[in-house]
């Protein structure tokens, strides 16, 4: 079964290569539209919305605005219509206000107004009798009351269509002038020939603008995904020039960051598996030859028993290379496990201490623990944070010469506990606090001046630990002329 899975995996995944995500996925690609489309057509949208907008707002104002010019316009022309016939000689008034009357008949009526006689006087003409929708209009505006002396202004509807109406007493009887709204600029259409003119025209310079700003904006834009596939085929001399707008610009500086961190983050790891291989094949040559000798009988008797020890420090020196290594990639992985308990740094320094005073004693180092009496608890996981005590200690007892101090500290901070591992050994220069805690960068620094770790990937280690506990560690020079780390965790 075991073997089965890799197998029927890489068939479904050669079977899903054809049609599988790999076929969606570029015909996504494919139907994607362009960033200049897009703006082309919003500047389009927006340019047809606002212009239909404005229309249909501008053409209730200009409805109702032209209806009252023409009502005010009709009020007065048929106030001069109504003075002018009362100014009439009242001998003369029949012939002058039907002389009158048919002449404003004529004028008007050029202007679309109809003139309609309410007097018996001014009835009887023939040019003013109304047609039946006008007839109808002045019924529903009630335009008999002028006969009473009682001057009529109406806006009414009928036939589906608007009236306006105004009516005014005279000495003959009295008179009413009407006219509907059709009329007029709005009636034949002006309007709304101009509003599509102007919505074809604002049309016309969206499309125009759209391309020109989509081509602009999508210019950087392009010169930035290009640059993004260089750097996915494995280049990084690409660079994008910051350049276009403010967000564009700052997605060519993001790739430029993103190309530079590549190239760095590359050049650590070639560096850090060249001193991984060059500390993994130091040791394997010293196991493969003393195996050899062993195998060809080269090394017989008590010289034999000190080639099976060479080969077993080298095999542990291996192991210890390949267990942290090992734990520096779970450190990486989202599922690493931590239980984390209150542990009090006192006691957990208690335990440490017991196996470290007697490694010290054995290489000489002045061995010290500084612990207050009462407990210092943190939360934290105890095994980890006993790994990054050995850790830190391991680090130091490596480079201390007989008699130099190896001390591990405890004491209680503000909301956390303080745990630090100081030694008087040769320490590090002022440069290289910094890096203290990059994989493989005082290993590659000191090795061949002094003794180093496996790999240099211990310091890494215990950073990753404290930092996944939730706590800081920082590297300073130490009290006894040494280095001193120092891991802040947070109080129980």
């Amino acid at each position: 079964m075991a073997g089965a899975g890799p197998a029927a995996g890489a068939a479904a995944s050669t079977a899903g290569g054809s049609g599988g995500p790999t076929a969606p996925a570029a015909a996504g690609r494919r139907r994607r539209t362009s960033l200049a489309f897009r703006v082309t057509a919003s500047c389009l949208l927006v340019a047809i919305v606002a212009v239909v907008v404005a229309a249909l707002v501008g053409l209730r104002l200009v409805g109702a605005t032209a209806r009252q010019v023409t009502r005010d316009v009709l009020a007065q022309q048929a106030d001069v219509v109504a003075a002018q016939l009362a100014d009439a000689d009242a001998a003369a008034a029949p012939v002058r206000t039907l002389a009158g009357l048919r002449t404003v008949v004529q004028v008007l009526q050029g202007q679309d107004v109809a003139v309609v006689g309410l007097g018996a006087g001014i009835r009887g003409d023939r040019l003013t009798t109304p047609d039946p929708a006008v007839a109808a209009a002045l019924r529903r505006a009630d335009a008999d009351r002028a006969l009473t002396g009682t001057p009529v202004s109406a806006v009414v509807s009928s036939g589906g269509r608007t009236w306006i109406v105004e009516a005014r007493p005279t000495p003959a009887g009295a008179f009413a002038l009407a006219r509907t709204t059709d009329t007029g600029p709005l009636g034949t259409g002006l309007v709304r020939r101009n509003i599509v003119f102007a919505l074809l025209a604002g049309a016309g310079v969206a499309v125009l603008v759209g391309g020109v700003v989509g081509t602009l904006l999508a210019r950087p834009l392009r010169r930035t995904a290009s640059a993004a596939h260089a750097l996915r085929t494995g280049r990084r001399d690409v660079r994008v020039p910051v350049a276009g707008p403010g967000e564009v610009a700052e997605v060519a500086a993001a790739v430029n960051e993103l190309a530079d961190a590549l190239s760095r983050s590359e050049q650590r790891q070639r560096e850090f598996l060249l001193s991984v291989s060059h500390e993994l094949r130091t040791p394997l040559t010293a196991v493969r030859g003393f195996a050899e000798s062993l195998a060809d009988g080269v090394v017989t008797g008590d010289d034999a028993r000190a080639a099976g020890t060479t080969i077993l420090r080298e095999a542990q020196r291996l192991d210890r290379l390949v267990g942290d290594l090992m734990e520096l990639a779970r450190l990486e992985a989202d599922d690493f496990r931590l239980d984390v308990g209150t542990v009090d740094l006192g006691a957990l320094l208690g335990e440490a201490s017991a196996v470290w005073r007697a490694r010290c004693a054995e290489q000489g180092v002045d061995f010290r623990v500084d612990a207050p009496a009462h407990p210092v608890p943190v939360r934290a996981d105890p095994r980890r944070l006993r790994q990054v005590v050995d850790g830190l200690a391991e680090n130091a007892l490596r480079v201390l010469p007989p008699g130099a101090p190896l001390v591990l500290a405890v004491r209680p901070g503000r909301g956390a506990g303080v745990l630090q591992v100081r030694d008087g050994g040769p320490g590090l220069a002022a440069e290289d606090y910094p890096l203290v805690f990059r994989r493989g960068a005082l290993h590659a620094r000191y090795r061949g001046h002094r003794p180093v770790g496996a790999g240099g990937v211990g310091l890494a280690l215990v950073h990753g630990l404290v930092t996944r506990m939730g706590g800081t560690i920082t590297a300073a020079p130490a009290p006894e002329g040494g280095a001193c780390f120092t891991v802040t965790v947070p109080s129980a």
